[in-house]
């Protein structure tokens, strides 16, 4: 297995770099590659397929990404999305059309191939990826031109109009079926499989019907319906299942892994140091030095508590301190930040949050490797497509189609609550008393009796998918962008003062105003207006950022503007609205 991910790694970074230098649509891929030399073999179509998977997220899009992490995530800067200061680029800004040439001049070549088999294995392959290539422009811009065939440089199809959102997403899902029917059905982590088809239909289909349905569009049942359907084929077909061992460990186990768990993880993104091929997610994570990520109050605010009762139902959880607020949770809340009593990977001692790496006081642990891995040489296995995934997308489509059962979620969420020994989510008890604090979370929810556990369903992907690089892309189909203009909130203290932060009888972190008190070993120093509470002195949960205006445009800021050059050049294209000045 290693032996063979080495190869792998190998043969996607030296062809995968190369095939991508191109600029234009209208040139050749590799000038070695001419179609009358190339194309012949199946190893020719690997391996020219096999350049398609740089296409895929790398490990800082997946865990560093910053509007991918959306309101789950404080740094000491805000991206431009968030903080609602995009502006229309010249040139760039993500309009662009290289990996979709190399795709289809893959396509139109591949017949040349007299193997049959291996033709329709790797054409699945590329369909499977210009699907891919294809949703992501349709996320970021609504209507784009559809291109399926190579353009030459005076071909008139290169000054096309902008084709509609439905005509796109209809051809993307031409695409994605003819994946799922030629694709290798054989299980690897490493390769786009069947399944890995079947996830991403999963995937687009539950964005796109939502987000037709929340931004008051057509046809989003059937939509709905297909992210089901092909959810309900993976689970039916019995390839995966979710990855389970001690539930105060198990989830945390998935994310650190040199190997993928292929019982759960459909596809991964795969490092190696032999390579290297390597990611720095402890660097990322642990350093002063990249903004001090730190999970956002809310999220914490949205775990359960142990028994399944709800935390903000507690009196007084809006003033808990740490210790409190950790008590008797979900256990996945120790296995993505630091709680009490928490112990790095490999080390004895017990390690409280950091605040000179940590903005917001709760310190991620997910995907953390042992202190030999600070210096970027992390190795372990980033999750692109998993299993809980498509569970999760298979509740919440059948939740806002209106077709949910108690059933349906035994077979979905209850497979996820198993694995930390979590109580099964009772479904007529959460519609007949829907969570206040998930009501004020996501105000546009309004679906009459199923309201209270589409609400649960939410607050469950948001809490299994964390740092995935799926938040933001939930908020713009949701319809939800105001809850960026929303502070981003850390811990709460009650004012200056010293603090034990685990309660093990020792002072962790020293709040103080005016001169700095004299240095004790093993104690953090945090100066009060630095360190920016809600009340000043008077105490408050921590503000992140709290001079920097947050501001969401409902009118256009769920899409992104096209390049005044491409606007220019093609003067068939259209701006998307708002964006007009």
């Amino acid at each position: 297995m290693k032996k063979n991910k080495i190869i792998y790694i190998i043969g996607m970074l030296i062809f995968g770099l190369s095939a991508c230098n191109d600029s234009y649509l209208e040139r050749y891929p590799l000038a070695q590659l001419a179609p009358e030399f190339y194309f012949k073999t199946a190893n020719e179509l690997q391996t020219y397929t096999n350049a398609f998977y740089t296409e895929l997220p790398a490990a800082l899009d997946i865990y560093y990404n910053a509007p991918n992490q959306g309101d789950d995530e404080a740094r000491t800067s805000i991206c431009e999305e968030i903080q609602g200061t995009r502006v229309i680029p010249t040139s760039g800004g993500g309009w662009d059309w290289n990996e979709l040439r190399q795709i289809n001049f893959y396509l139109e070549n591949s017949k040349k191939c007299e193997d049959e088999a291996a033709r329709l294995k790797y054409d699945g392959v590329a369909r499977f990826f210009r699907a891919y290539f294809y949703f992501n422009k349709v996320v970021r811009f609504g209507d784009v031109p559809w291109y399926d065939s190579v353009l030459e440089i005076d071909d008139e199809g290169l000054l096309k109009a902008r084709d509609t959102r439905e005509f796109v997403f209809g051809k993307i899902l031409e695409d994605i079926d003819f994946a799922i029917a030629n694709c290798q059905e054989t299980k690897n982590a490493q390769l786009i499989t069947k399944y890995t088809a079947l996830a991403f239909k999963s995937r687009i289909c539950l964005f796109e019907g939502t987000f037709r349905k929340y931004h008051n569009m057509e046809n989003w049942e059937a939509i709905l319906d297909q992210s089901i359907s092909a959810s309900e084929a993976l689970m039916n077909s019995g390839a995966y299942g979710i990855y389970s061992s001690t539930p105060s460990s198990a989830y945390q186990e998935l994310f650190i892994q040199e190997e993928p768990l292929i019982r759960e993880m459909i596809l991964a993104r795969q490092y190696n140091i032999a390579i290297p091929f390597v990611h720095s997610v402890n660097f990322y994570t642990l350093s002063a030095s990249y903004g001090r990520p730190g999970v956002e109050k809310s999220l914490v605010n949205s775990y359960l508590m142990a028994d399944g009762s709800r935390f903000t139902d507690k009196p007084g959880y809006n003033k808990m301190q740490f210790y409190e607020e950790t008590q008797n949770r979900d256990p996945r809340l120790s296995q993505t930040i630091r709680t009490p009593g928490y112990k790095r990977i490999g080390q004895s001692v017990v390690s409280v949050p950091d605040f000179a790496t940590c903005l917001t006081g709760y310190q991620f642990v997910k995907y953390v490797l042992a202190p030999a891995y600070d210096t970027g040489n992390c190795t372990n296995d980033l999750p692109i497509f998993r299993y809980a995934e498509v569970l999760l997308n298979f509740a919440e489509a059948k939740a806002e189609r209106g077709t949910l059962t108690q059933t349906d979620i035994d077979k979905s969420i209850k497979l996820l609550r198993d694995r930390v020994a979590m109580p099964n989510l009772n479904m007529a008890a959460a519609n007949a008393n829907p969570d206040p604090y998930m009501e004020s979370e996501y105000p546009n929810v309004n679906q009459g009796g199923n309201k209270g556990v589409i609400l649960e369903i939410r607050r469950e992907r948001r809490i299994e998918l964390v740092k995935e690089g799926f938040r933001y892309r939930d908020i713009l189909r949701w319809k939800e962008g105001k809850r960026f203009e929303r502070p981003f909130y850390g811990m709460y203290f009650p004012g200056v003062g010293d603090y034990d932060l685990d309660r093990n009888g020792s002072i962790d972190l020293v709040i103080y105003q005016g001169t700095k008190p004299k240095t004790v070993a093993g104690r953090q120093y945090q100066k009060l207006g630095e360190l920016v509470l809600e009340n000043g002195s008077q105490g408050g949960r921590i503000v992140t950022m709290p001079t920097i205006e947050k501001k969401w445009n409902e009118a256009k800021d769920y899409l992104y503007p096209v390049p005044t050059q491409e606007l220019l050049l093609n003067t068939n294209l259209t701006q998307n609205p708002g964006w007009d000045y």
